[in-house]
């Protein structure tokens, strides 16, 4: 099976990579190829098949089809520009998460076409909880309209829609995951506006001092890398026949306050690490997260059988094991 990563480079795509060239397969099919590509090269893992790695603008059409030229069995399209460059680059923005989706759609299009309907492989499409947009119901589900209040979101659901039309139309077979807020993010804090709600449990259980730009009251949802992993398998070798063409779902995930991530902070770091957040609000961050859901009936995805944690307490553990050795530094 080959496999074709885009965005490999960023957390998830990374996290990805390094899980196949691990387990060196995909479902029940061995994986005898990896292509890892974004804007700049990302670092191939130590894998038991070729590993190839390149930099690439998607949002370029020369570049774009050549990455599907040796036809790709699955391909994870993970590239993107961040929620709140986004919002600031409206150029870019549309660049990247609209043009550069379309221009890998059409791509293996016309590779399906010129194959006889021979190749289709199956496309796996990162979307976003943003694709919605207040006013919210206290919970919601599959069938609530899609009015996002950003260009990200914008850009977003445009490609939700896409891929269920190529889909339809047999060119792939694709599915669209609507991720939650991946937290606790590894690294060093990036220009996506809910960044904050990694940073705020990230830094202080590294001992370093976190900014909270908004009110503890904020609501969100959450689940971890590992589980955003997990949902990228999952869709990879789920029997899209249960689906329909309704080829979007959104993800389960942990739906808390600010003020209930940071007690979930310190019962697992304890106050040292809680001491170390530091509320400086901005009004940007609030404006945007302020136009984001809060919690989701996510039946129809846990019916297809996606998982993810069931407590912050657990996201927050899932990060000192896989990001800290296990050890607390404060």
């Amino acid at each position: 099976m080959k496999i074709l990563v885009t965005g490999a480079a960023g957390m998830i795509g990374r996290k990805l990579c390094e899980r196949l060239a691990r387990e060196g397969k995909l479902g029940d099919a061995a994986v005898t190829s990896l292509h890892m590509v974004d804007v700049i090269e990302p670092k191939p893992p130590e894998a038991g098949f070729p590993v190839k790695t390149g930099a690439a603008d998607i949002s370029q059409e020369p570049a774009v089809r050549a990455l599907v030229s040796d036809k790709p069995d699955v391909i994870f399209h993970l590239a993107a520009i961040v929620s709140g460059e986004a919002e600031r680059d409206f150029d870019k923005g549309y660049a990247v998460n609209l043009d550069g989706s379309r221009l890998l759609f059409d791509a293996v299009r016309r590779d399906h076409q010129a194959s006889g309907g021979a190749y289709k492989p199956r496309l796996v499409y990162a979307s976003s909880a943003a694709v919605f947009g207040a006013p919210f119901p206290e919970g919601i589900t599959d069938e609530f309209h899609l009015t996002p209040l950003t260009s990200y979101g914008t850009q977003k659901a445009i490609g939700e829609l896409l891929l269920a039309d190529y889909s339809r139309r047999g060119f792939f077979d694709g599915v669209g995951l609507r991720f939650p807020t991946i937290c606790v993010r590894p690294g060093t804090p990036n220009a996506a506006a809910s960044g904050f709600f990694s940073n705020i449990i990230r830094e202080p259980l590294a001992g370093k001092g976190a900014v909270l730009p908004v009110s503890d009251q904020v609501r969100h949802t959450h689940a971890s890398p590992r589980a955003a992993v997990a949902f990228c398998i999952h869709a990879a070798t789920l029997d899209t026949s249960r689906m329909g063409w309704r080829r979007s779902l959104t993800m389960p995930g942990v739906s808390v306050t600010v003020a209930e991530q940071i007690e979930a902070l310190r019962r697992v770091a304890g106050d040292n690490a809680v001491a170390l957040i530091c509320p400086e609000r901005d009004e940007l961050v609030e404006r945007i997260v302020g136009g984001w859901p809060e919690k989701f009936v996510t039946r129809r995805a846990q019916e297809l059988g996606f998982k993810a944690e069931d407590s912050f307490d657990a996201i927050i553990r899932a990060h000192i094991e896989d990001e800290l050795g296990g050890r607390l530094r404060v």
